[in-house]
């Protein structure tokens, strides 16, 4: 099962270059982020005639979330638990059936937070509580599970082509990756670290200053597994190239394949 995480920056000026990455990938579930378009203006058409099923938890020009799944989904919900004040569309569960098991699928695009301080940081750091909350619910199930999307967090250094510009930003604040860490340590495998130690492996690249051509570029998009989930792990790589293709996301899909 190839499960891809995506950062999509805006469906409908990215449509043309995520069904060339989906025909040429041919992923069996994708999570996207930042779809930017409300439910009922979401171009379903063109996707679902490559297979696909899709279930999407969108807000008009900004966030959203979605699935798209070659496989059958049960029990799809929308939004984060925890505070029902929240109305940004930043979260969506579904349980893949694979042909070996199912598993739970977390879809996430988790507040950039800047500028930091400030309450968008405040927000940041208030989200990261929840997911840890429900991190911890989906963990007491003990079934197979996986939180992955944009987590607008530089874990480490080595997740950063130079963290001198990014000292002060709330992507690699101090505060923001001790969150992230709490969350790892509740019994996590951060699935690319597993695949790969090297530095230099970056899933975001800014359309300004010439970032792609000099690689200056950042980890921010990451699959997170249950420890049953951490059991089924194949692999996990990047998709760097599609960065260099025509009106590219300012992110390249992640995926990892688990034997489900």
């Amino acid at each position: 099962m190839k499960i891809a995480s995506f950062n999509i920056n805006g469906i409908k000026a990215r449509l043309p270059a995520l069904l060339e990455w989906l025909q040429s990938a041919e992923p069996d579930v994708v999570l996207l982020q930042e779809i930017k378009s409300l439910d009922e203006n979401f171009p379903r058409e063109p996707i679902e005639d490559l297979g696909y099923t899709v279930e999407t938890h969108g807000q008009k020009s900004f966030n959203g979330v979605a699935i798209l799944s070659k496989l059958p989904l049960e029990d799809v919900k929308r939004g984060l638990p925890g505070d029902k004040e929240d109305d940004q569309a930043r979260w969506i569960e579904a349980t893949v059936i694979g042909d070996k098991t199912a598993v739970r699928l977390c879809g996430l695009y988790l507040p950039n937070g800047n500028p930091a301080p400030g309450p968008k940081y405040d927000y940041k750091l208030a989200w990261m509580k929840r997911l840890k909350k429900r991190a911890e619910a989906l963990l007491e199930a003990e079934e197979p599970f996986l939180m992955a999307g944009d987590y607008n967090t530089i874990p480490q250094p080595e997740d950063c082509w130079d963290t001198k510009p990014w000292e002060n930003d709330a992507l690699f604040l101090p505060e923001t990756r001790e969150a992230f860490r709490r969350i790892v340590n509740l019994g996590f495998t951060e699935a690319f670290r597993v695949r790969n130690s090297a530095p230099m492996n970056y899933t975001f690249w800014d359309y300004q200053a010439g970032a792609w051509p000099k690689n200056h570029g950042i980890r921010i998009d990451h699959f997170l597994l249950s420890p049953s989930c951490a059991d089924l792990l194949k692999d996990c790589q990047i998709d760097r190239e599609v960065r260099g293709k025509d009106k590219p996301s300012d992110h390249v899909p992640i995926w990892v394949e688990l034997d489900a």
